[in-house]
């Protein structure tokens, strides 16, 4: 039976209108990036969650058995994943990459609840609507956050989980004041108003890649700024800053059964491989 699918956001379809201008540019480069991302959007779908329409791109083989769900960052969008989906698709794999509320292509929530707890919620409203029994998680900052609420709820459908860009965070009363007033005032006041790519290419690779991205990468980077509303990205950095969150989360991973994988870089100048390596110490299974 196949899946109802709601309308495309406004957000997508202005997406859209971009690509298809830059489709005949004079640019050979941008022209066929544009292509790839044409490409793309038949495989885009849109859901109403808990009252919020959302957006996840499901690809891949849908009778192989093996089916990721695949959650984005802090400030990010299901792009992030486009090489990852390729080649797990490639390998025969199902991949559903989707924007949680107020980012990407999914619209903003109109309660303004971007609680840890809401969206976890969402994504147990997405796995119900698409009728899904075993699966896995693959997720990385923000949305390692979420799946880890998720899977200690649902492990019984929760085949494994994989973590990127993610550990202990070191918290205090302090702290937990500053940062969800500072990192949404630097990104909205600061990064958001970059539009020259290689600025932004030198802020990723001294803050989180090690090795060289490519132009389109940093592009689509630069595209999951200008689509998270601002309203989302105070709400989940008030989230992460919590106290009994951040202290919370050695104990969550000590509760899961499943086969649980913590990757870390030493490039990574967000989360410390040694944070990460740290809550990696509280797996059962890991």
């Amino acid at each position: 039976m196949p899946i109802p699918t709601d309308m495309p956001t406004e957000k997508f379809q202005r997406y859209q209108s971009r690509v298809t201008e830059e489709r005949t540019s004079k640019k050979a480069r941008t022209q066929r990036h544009a292509e790839y991302e044409s490409s793309l959007a038949p495989k885009a779908n849109f859901a109403t969650l808990n009252g919020t329409v959302h957006h996840y791109f499901d690809s891949g083989e849908t009778a192989s058995g093996e089916t990721v769900i695949l959650i984005h960052g802090w400030d990010c969008w299901w792009m992030w994943w486009h090489k990852v989906i390729a080649h797990l698709n490639a390998k025969g794999v199902r991949t559903i990459a989707y924007d949680l509320k107020g980012h990407g292509w999914s619209d903003t929530d109109s309660k303004n609840d971007y609680s840890l707890e809401s969206l976890s919620q969402d994504l147990q409203s997405l796995v119900q609507h698409l009728g899904l029994k075993r699966y896995h998680l693959a997720s990385f900052s923000l949305g390692a956050f979420v799946a880890l609420d998720y899977a200690v709820r649902f492990q019984n459908e929760v085949a494994s989980a994989t973590f990127f860009n993610f550990g202990v965070f070191p918290n205090s009363p302090l702290l937990s004041k500053i940062i969800p007033k500072a990192i949404p005032f630097l990104f909205d006041k600061v990064v958001r108003k970059i539009k020259w790519w290689p600025l932004l290419y030198a802020y990723a690779r001294i803050t989180l890649a090690r090795n060289p991205a490519s132009k389109e990468d940093i592009l689509i980077g630069m595209n999951s700024l200008t689509q998270c509303s601002p309203e989302a990205i105070r709400g989940t950095a008030e989230q992460l800053a919590k106290i009994e969150i951040t202290e919370n989360l050695p104990k969550q991973v000590e509760k899961l059964r499943i086969p649980t994988l913590f990757v870390a870089g030493k490039g990574d100048q967000v989360v410390s491989w040694k944070h990460t390596k740290e809550l990696h110490g509280h797996a059962v299974n890991g």
